[in-house]
């Protein structure tokens, strides 16, 4: 059986599996009848379910999830910490690179969870703004 990978539940899925709690198929039967791994079931529903008189709500899971989905896509710690913003943004301007700032903050603030930040994640940041301001730049011509 082939299990697919990377691929996230949706609504139709939810709804069997809060259809086969109900009729108190176990975790491995869901997995198996949805083709899904089981360790995703297990996951989806211990955390939605955390005592026996709680039940699985399908529609509840899907509308968090989808919430949850944009949350994570559309903010990132830069945009979000101005303190770590103004940092970053002094490095550029001082010409280090984002290895340089990130190694930086590490050794300057290293029991500070808002500012520590990866190389990869000021890359990310610089490129995806510029390329946003590049295209609201050119349909002004």
């Amino acid at each position: 059986m082939v299990r697919k990978k990377n691929r996230r539940l949706t609504l139709k899925e939810r709804v069997q599996i809060e259809t086969l709690l109900q009729q108190n198929k176990t975790k491995a039967y869901i997995a198996k009848t949805l083709n899904r791994s089981r360790s995703t079931i297990t996951r989806e529903v211990n955390k939605w379910v955390q005592s026996h008189k709680d039940t699985y709500a399908a529609e509840l899971a899907n509308w968090n999830a989808k919430d949850n989905d944009l949350n994570k896509r559309n903010t990132d710690k830069i945009s979000i910490h101005k303190k770590l913003r103004m940092y970053v943004f002094k490095g550029l301007l001082s010409q280090w690179t984002p290895k340089q700032i990130a190694g930086k903050i590490k050794l300057e603030y290293p029991n500070d969870p808002i500012m520590s930040i990866s190389h990869e994640s000021i890359y990310r940041y610089i490129y995806t703004k510029s390329q946003a301001s590049l295209n609201k730049n050119s349909s002004n011509y």
